[in-house]
């Protein structure tokens, strides 16, 4: 009976459960900002990629989607273009990233973008 009521000790189970649960939030946290930052880099890749296309479609210099893979393989960011297409005088992009995920394996971010001229 007497073990049954000795709280020695409850601390240090107390402290493992307190930590192991503060360790959980950081990688949380740590994968969070690795999904917002792939994020960033496949909006910041596909904007760029739309605004030279859009540039070369309207000025017919050039092969717009091409222009957009050129642009987004130059960047060094990580993104890959995914699409391409031309809807009139606009050019549409759409780019992903990788997010790497460690254990939990790998993700992509994805973004896309439209530039063409002001009406």
């Amino acid at each position: 009976m007497r073990l049954a009521r000795d709280d020695r000790g409850y601390a240090t189970v107390a402290a493992a459960g307190v930590i192991v649960g503060v360790v959980s939030v950081l990688v949380m946290l740590v994968y969070l900002g690795a999904a917002v930052i792939a994020r960033h880099r496949a909006q910041s890749a596909a904007d760029l990629a739309a605004l030279a296309a859009a540039i070369d479609h309207v000025s017919g210099d050039a092969d717009a989607c091409a222009t957009a893979r050129e642009v987004i393989d130059d960047q060094r960011s990580g993104a890959v273009l995914r699409r391409c297409r031309t809807d009139g005088t606009d050019v549409v992009v759409e780019a992903v990233a990788p997010i790497i995920l460690g254990l939990f394996g790998s993700r992509d971010a994805s973004a896309a973008a439209r530039a063409g001229p002001a009406e």
